[in-house]
């Protein structure tokens, strides 16, 4: 049976199920607004802690209650200090880590460098190479420089590319270390430093010069080269000021603190430009530096005249030009202050007067360019003729001394002493002339040594004594000099491809034997080479076609080698020269026609490995196998070879 309910009944069950549905609502909106206070509250938390940090990169985002921190942090470390920070403000198991991390970049190369010392106990080199490097190969190297010594290896080596230019810094590293006993030579493929103890002030000249003129290029070479102080005897100084203004003919000094005081005052006095003074051992006295600045002083104060020192000795000469007045007024100042060691003579010049009959008393030598010598002018009797010509005879050379004097017995006392040391004098320059009178010696000249100057001041101080008048005028020319004047690579093999254009090294017909009329440029070549030996050569040796091809490559390679030999006999140093055969492949004329043929039947000089990109670099197109040196043939046309097959 059916039981109906009646309306009264139904109201109260559909009451409590509607309110059972609302409070399952009310809690359902309540939990989800409160999941997005959390969610927004946690990631304003954590992006305000992260932005404080110093972690802008990084981007926070929800999910419930999970925080999610992306972005890219630079650095792992950046990355984990990030999820510290995030960790402070939620708890870690609410925390997921999409961050990335920037990648590593790309490891740069080592800074590959070796320093090695050279003593007499041995040879040692401490730096790092790349592991590709032939350290077996070093070492044997400084073995051989090292002798009885030993070579402490303590190099180490990184996995890396050779850097460019690396190879050839090490060689002439190396190469520099035979050179120089003690030394410290720190190698990088950018930089070359040296430091080193020469023998004496010419070998240190020399070997700057020379490591200056074979360092790789691209390497900038550092030089740290000293030498011990020169023993100067007499301890001699010059200082004069005259129409040309005021100079140094001769400059001494016993420290740099000297120095600098002495060139302090001959600015003062009226120096200018680049001033040099020698520092020697020598001095007289620890006083040098305090007389010497009085003297140039007290000659400023003149202003026309001369002051010489020679050790203890002084004299001021005083141009005619100088009233008596200032003149007693400065001597007087320098006497009563210059230290007792010192001895002081002091002349004023007095007024010139008209010369006697019979024309000026005086005797020069004139020398050329050449080496030629002329003597003329007045000599006090056959017995110093005699020596004066002697001396120049065994000075200058017999062939070269040319003799026009005259005897007169009334030359002033001394006067073959004067003429001698004149002529000694004349002969530290590459040509000039000296003057000799009774009041003053007058020499003027070129020459390519830097201390020729005083060089001739001292030996006309020490040869006829302090009070002696001379006035010097010597200039220096880098051209004369035998350092300064040595020709490049590039310089020397053009030339010698000019001399083999000007006049070709012929053979035999069918050998490696030398026609007659090679001998004169085979000398001339070998008299270039003796300044080129240091620079790798080579000597190329090329056929025509006639014949077989084989024939033609043993051939042209047996006079290569024949080139090489016949400039050993003349004393050149062939071990950088290397002989190549490279028969009738590369030809620069048709060898169709005689002209052509003969044009290819050749020897010639080109530079190779480091030397040969040297030459060729700026030159246009082409590699340094491919690029010869021009040769300017005797009609000025360039000839070029054209690019060598593969060897």
């Amino acid at each position: 049976m059916t039981r109906h309910l009646n309306p009264a009944e139904a109201t109260p069950n559909a009451l409590a199920a509607s309110a059972f549905l609302l409070a399952a609502a009310l809690s359902i909106a309540t939990a989800s607004w409160t999941a997005a206070v959390i969610e927004r509250r946690s990631a304003e938390g954590v992006g305000e802690a992260l932005t404080t940090a110093g972690h802008n990169w990084a981007a926070v985002a929800t999910d419930g209650l999970q925080v999610i921190l992306s972005g890219t942090a630079p650095t792992e470390a950046a990355r984990f200090r990030a999820l510290s920070v995030a960790g402070t403000i939620v708890d870690a198991d609410r925390l997921t880590d999409a961050m990335d991390v920037t990648l590593a970049a790309e490891l740069e190369a080592p800074d590959f460098t070796i320093e090695i010392l050279r003593n007499g106990d041995g040879i040692s080199l401490i730096g790092l190479v790349p592991e590709t490097e032939d350290r077996e190969a070093i070492v044997t190297d400084l073995g051989e420089l090292a002798g009885a010594g030993a070579v402490t290896d303590m190099l180490e080596s990184a996995d890396h590319p050779v850097p460019e230019g690396w190879n050839e810094a090490v060689r002439f590293g190396i190469e520099a270390l035979a050179k120089l006993p003690r030394a410290k030579v720190s190698i990088s493929a950018e930089r070359i430093s040296i430091t080193a103890i020469g023998d004496s002030a010419a070998q240190k000249a020399r070997l700057e010069a020379e490591l200056a003129r074979k360092a790789p290029r691209g390497v900038k070479l550092v030089l740290d080269i000293s030498a011990p102080r020169p023993v100067i005897t007499p301890f001699t100084l010059r200082f004069l000021v005259d129409g040309d203004g005021a100079r140094f003919d001769a400059c001494s000094a016993d420290s740099e603190h000297t120095r600098d005081r002495i060139l302090a005052a001959a600015t003062e006095a009226g120096a200018t430009g680049k001033i040099a003074c020698t520092i020697g051992l020598g001095v007289p006295t620890p006083a040098w530096g305090d007389a010497v600045t009085m003297g140039i002083a007290a000659l400023g104060q003149l202003g026309a005249g001369s002051i010489t020192y020679s050790d203890a000795d002084v004299s001021l000469i005083a141009s005619e030009t100088v009233s008596p007045e200032a003149f007693d007024r400065v001597l007087g100042e320098l006497e009563s202050n210059l230290p007792e060691v010192f001895s002081l003579h002091a002349v004023l010049t007095p007024k010139p007067q008209a010369e006697a009959a019979g024309g000026a008393m005086e005797f020069s030598a004139v020398l050329s360019p050449e080496g030629r010598l002329e003597l003329r002018g007045r000599l006090g009797d056959q017995r110093a003729r005699d020596a004066v010509v002697s001396y120049a005879n065994a000075r200058f050379g017999a062939a070269d001394v040319h003799v026009a004097t005259r005897l007169d017995p009334g030359v002033p006392a001394g006067w073959p002493l004067r003429t001698l040391s004149a002529l000694e004098a004349l002969g530290e320059l590459d040509s000039g002339s000296v003057t000799v009178r009774p009041e003053i010696i007058r020499l003027t000249g070129v020459t390519g040594s830097t201390t020729a100057s005083d060089t001739v001041a001292r030996i006309l101080s020490d040869k006829l004594g302090e009070t002696q008048q001379y006035d010097l005028d010597i200039r220096y020319d880098e051209a004369l000099d035998p350092l300064l004047g040595l020709p490049t690579a590039e310089e020397c093999v053009a030339e010698i491809n000019a001399m083999l254009a000007a006049h070709k090294i012929n053979f035999e017909p069918g050998s490696a034997q030398f026609a007659p009329d090679a001998a004169k440029t085979l000398d001339q070549i070998a008299e270039r080479m003796k300044d080129c030996a240091d620079f790798p050569i080579e000597i190329g040796g090329h056929t025509d076609s006639q014949g077989r091809e084989e024939m033609n490559l043993d051939l042209s390679q047996d006079r290569a080698q024949a080139v090489v030999a016949a400039l050993q006999s003349r004393r050149v140093l062939t071990g950088n020269l290397t002989a190549v055969g490279y028969g009738e492949t590369v030809p620069i004329g048709d060898n169709g026609t005689e002209a052509g043929r003969e044009a290819n039947r050749r020897i010639e000089f080109r530079l190779i490995g480091a030397a040969a990109d040297t030459a060729v670099d700026g030159a246009g197109e082409g590699t340094a196998e491919e690029v010869a040196v021009a040769i300017q043939t005797p009609d000025d046309k360039t000839v070029r070879p054209k690019p060598r097959p593969e060897q």
